[in-house]
């Protein structure tokens, strides 16, 4: 079920502005697949200082919101099935490959479709997409802690 308000993104994640990557849930598959929306605008804090007179989203950032996806689609998996979930941690970045940029006014889907999962470690690849062509692609995995709520 889609999550259309970033206030019940930001039930499941404990990010906040300026480092909440993550404006909805477009399609969720329960262990399978996530596809979420990031609006790139102006106005975000990076743009005054990375390449001001052409302004691109730095690709770490990219990752990072790849990285709450790839989160998303755990938390919301175990959610589906009764069970409990803590904070997830961005343990590990492979086969990162950068396409083309993202600017203000773009709006990134990424897409992240789960591999595998071995005690509290998940893996999952990613994707994010400007109008349909490729950004940048990452295998991800994530590692599940007890919240510290």
């Amino acid at each position: 079920m889609p999550i259309n308000d970033v206030r019940q993104v930001m039930e499941f994640l404990p990010h906040r502005y300026p480092f909440l990557m993550i404006d909805k849930i477009v399609e969720f598959e329960p262990g399978k697949r996530l596809l979420a929306l990031k609006n790139i605008t102006y106005n975000e804090p990076q743009f005054t200082g990375h390449f001001p007179h052409n302004p691109i989203m730095p690709g770490v950032l990219i990752i990072e919101a790849l990285a709450q996806a790839a989160g998303l689609l755990s938390m919301k998996t175990l959610t589906e099935r009764g069970e409990p979930f803590g904070e997830y941690y961005l343990v590990g970045i492979d086969n990162a490959r950068f396409k083309r940029s993202a600017v203000p006014g773009d709006q990134l889907m990424i897409e992240v479709l789960f591999k595998k999962n071995k005690r509290n470690i998940w893996a999952f690849e990613t994707s994010a997409t400007v109008d349909g062509q490729l950004i940048v692609s990452a295998d991800i995995m994530c590692a599940s802690k007890e919240s510290t709520k």
